[in-house]
């Protein structure tokens, strides 16, 4: 019969050197109760598996952006039973891709010729900073692209003839209205999804929170759907608009002074929107403009020309 294998035992310094940390860190975990204390064996302390595993934790979470109040409060749950395997798999699902695109490598030479063949190391600066190239570990000439079609996207646009630091100017400013949705998104559904997993900590255990988890990754379509069709409604109203604004002055008559924006009482606005609704309030007033000045056009032909029965007649 075989001796069951002996647990490893790690002097603090080896425990250090073993999870990346420093024998400070492990000391400060253990009196902040993060950390098991370690087994007593004659003058020496040791160290286990189970104390290796627990700094990987803490380290995980920490990367995570809890803090190490949030985090003794998961430890203390997982110890009495209540679910941190369940919410580390929340975490993990909600740190997940929330997309099926998947990232495609590319090399200096095949993203130059992209965009057009001439290398543009300003635009490339700029593409990393966004994130839309990453560099490439161990080779200073490839690059990752997470989204292949956003930079689709951006060669399709180059190609059309948009400069490539306009195209990172309007991504800068795309992000910051698309970042304002998903957090409003987000309230939204916390407020009346998540609130009953996260408000009440005596019930986080592994069961509500693989169900929240289930809850995001069907949030994940639904997200992407809603903006889909809110972006083309809206492409749809404004392309009209401006299709039309642009053919109008393109057929304006000669001789008509160019249009120009005149403040009209806010009184006077609302009143045409009840009359035509919000959407129609801006082509009623031009329409409105132009009749009257056809009308003031037609009084002033009729005024230097009168009828010839009102002419006076010569004796």
């Amino acid at each position: 019969m075989t001796d069951p294998p002996a647990t490893p035992s790690y002097r603090i310094e080896d425990l250090a050197h073993r999870s990346r940390t420093s024998v400070r860190t492990i000391r400060a975990y253990q009196d902040k109760g993060l950390l098991p204390r370690p087994e007593r064996r004659g003058r020496a302390n040791v160290y286990s598996d189970v104390h290796l595993t627990r700094l990987h934790q803490i380290a995980d979470l920490l990367a995570r952006g809890y803090t190490l109040a949030s985090i003794k409060e998961l430890l203390d749950a997982w110890d009495t039973g209540r679910g941190l395997a369940g919410v580390l798999g929340l975490v993990t699902e909600a740190e997940g891709p929330w997309t099926d695109e998947e990232p495609v490598r590319l090399s200096r030479a095949e993203l130059d010729a992209r965009f057009g063949g001439t290398p543009d190391d300003l635009a490339v600066a700029e593409a990393v900073e966004l994130g839309i190239l990453e560099p490439a570990d161990g080779d200073p000439d490839s690059f990752l692209v997470p989204s292949p079609q956003e930079l689709a996207v951006a060669a399709e646009l180059h190609a059309a003839g948009v400069p490539l630091l306009a195209i990172s100017e309007h991504l800068r400013e795309l992000r910051v209205q698309v970042e304002h949705i998903a957090a409003r998104f987000l309230e939204f559904t916390t407020e009346h999804v998540f609130a009953r997993y996260l408000d009440d900590p005596d019930h986080r255990t592994d069961a509500k929170a693989a169900e929240a988890a289930s809850l995001v990754r069907r949030l994940r379509p639904l997200a992407q759907q809603t903006v889909d069709a809110e972006l083309a409604r809206a492409m749809r109203l404004f392309a009209t608009r401006e299709v039309r604004r642009q053919l109008g002055a393109g057929e304006r008559p000669a001789g008509r002074e160019e249009s120009r924006t005149v403040p009209l009482p806010a009184d006077t606005i609302q009143a045409v929107r009840r009359l035509v609704g919000p959407d129609r309030t801006a082509e009623f007033i031009a329409l409105a403009a132009e009749r009257e000045v056809r009308a003031r056009y037609l009084d002033e032909l009729t005024a230097h020309h009168r009828p010839v029965n009102d002419l006076d007649e010569t004796p």
